[in-house]
């Protein structure tokens, strides 16, 4: 998986962070696609290059048409409402579990500020449509990116007060001051909110999902940047957010360790099975898999086994044993050689369609189409998903030779 860098000049809301994404190269198509299929309020979602102080990038704006009447019960979500429309969407599995998980965190910070619990807080600004599009968009971005490791530089904190729902309040808000607790930070003479709530909770829940430490003999390479512009013109600096996208230089195979965590499982139904495997790999697993086994008594059983690096092997024995029957698990520490891996998009009659490519001792030996982008594009287009992705593969085969 890749790793991606943000690096903020005027701020983070939900808005730059996508808008950002977008400018990398996500399909804004394929964003709102994905995002209208939580059945919310109609919305539009739009992206333009914008220039601000000599630097261009995206600006994204979302246009929501609420029946009148309706906004203010909109604008009110509890929690449970809005996991409610992310579970019962198309959004991917691990879209869906970073979207549940940074409204969570913001739930749980808006809960200690106002001393009360995560499930009775009244989502104000957040629980409009374009906080939720922003959101459950940059998550549905960062999957399509294939990113599993996110880094955040020092964030430009405003000053002054703002009026919100709950009135007056000092900047930067309360919410977002307990969301940054343990971020780097920097203070501005910008009279103005720099940081929003929801762009402080989705680049700490990001960050502290760990992911991936990059362990290429020869580091990262830049492949791609994009720059998300934000709404406000700023006094002295130019209201920017930088996302910078990292690959592991190009090498003939990476030599790393990882842990596996074994258990085995019985008495755990299939469903549970299904989903403690999307949300292992939603919280940094490198691989989860299973296995038909006899247990003892000549029991049927389940062997369920969990590839990760060391910062999420914690977190992840948490998921299992919370998620599972399990009484133990079983840990061991084992040295892997993988390909050098990159991905390239092809054009096809369905769409873009996204290509993982192994690299072995300077050669391209293997392709493969990603599937969520197959998915979604037969979906789409009413075909097969097999007939996408043998479009997928013989375009791909066609830009190698053309290379050749």
């Amino acid at each position: 998986m890749r790793t991606i860098r943000f690096d903020s000049v005027g701020g983070a809301s939900g808005d730059m962070i996508l808008a950002a994404l977008i400018d990398l190269g996500v399909d804004r198509v394929a964003i709102e696609t994905q995002v209208a299929s939580l059945h919310g309020d109609p919305f539009e979602l739009k992206a333009e290059k914008m220039v601000t102080k000599g630097i261009q990038g995206t600006r994204v704006t979302v246009r929501t048409t609420v029946h009148e009447g309706h906004g203010a019960e909109h604008h009110h979500r509890r929690l449970a409402d809005i996991l409610h429309l992310i579970e019962n969407s198309t959004v991917p599995p691990r879209a869906q579990e970073m979207s549940r998980r940074v409204f969570r965190r913001l739930a749980e910070a808006e809960a200690k500020v106002h001393g009360t619990t995560p499930d009775r807080i009244h989502f104000h600004e957040v629980g409009a449509m374009d906080s939720i599009v922003d959101i459950v968009g940059a998550c549905v971005a960062l999957d399509r990116l294939d990113v599993g490791r996110v880094e955040v530089g020092p964030l430009p904190l405003g000053n002054g007060t703002t009026r919100c729902a709950h009135g007056v309040l000092p900047v930067p808000v309360p919410a977002t001051v307990e969301l940054l607790k343990g971020a780097a930070v920097e203070r501005t003479d910008e009279p103005f909110e720099l940081v929003t709530p929801t762009g402080a909770a989705l680049l700490s829940t990001w960050t502290a999902e760990g992911g991936t430490p990059e362990t290429a003999a020869g580091g990262q390479v830049i492949v791609g940047t994009g720059y998300g512009i934000g709404h406000r013109e700023l006094n002295h600096r130019a209201n920017v957010l930088r996302a910078m996208l990292l690959e592991a230089a190009p090498a003939d195979g990476q030599h790393d360790t990882c842990f596996v965590l074994e258990c085995n499982l019985d008495d755990t139904v299939p469903e549970l099975m299904g989903s403690l495997t999307e949300r292992l790999l939603a919280r940094g697993a490198l691989d989860v898999f299973t296995t038909a086994v006899q247990m003892k008594k000549q029991r049927p059983g389940t062997l369920l086994t969990v590839l990760c690096h060391a910062p999420a092997r914690d977190a992840l024995m948490d998921l299992i044993f919370r998620e599972s029957t399990t009484l133990g698990i079983r840990v061991s520490e084992t040295a892997r050689t993988v390909l050098a891996r990159r991905h390239e998009t092809v054009e096809t009659p369905y769409g873009a369609i996204r290509i993982k490519i192994g690299t072995w001792r300077g050669e391209d030996i293997t392709r493969a189409p990603e599937h969520d982008d197959c998915h979604q594009a037969a979906t789409l287009h009413g075909v097969s998903v097999r007939a996408v992705y043998e479009s997928a593969m013989q375009a791909a085969a066609q830009s190698h030779q053309g290379r050749m």
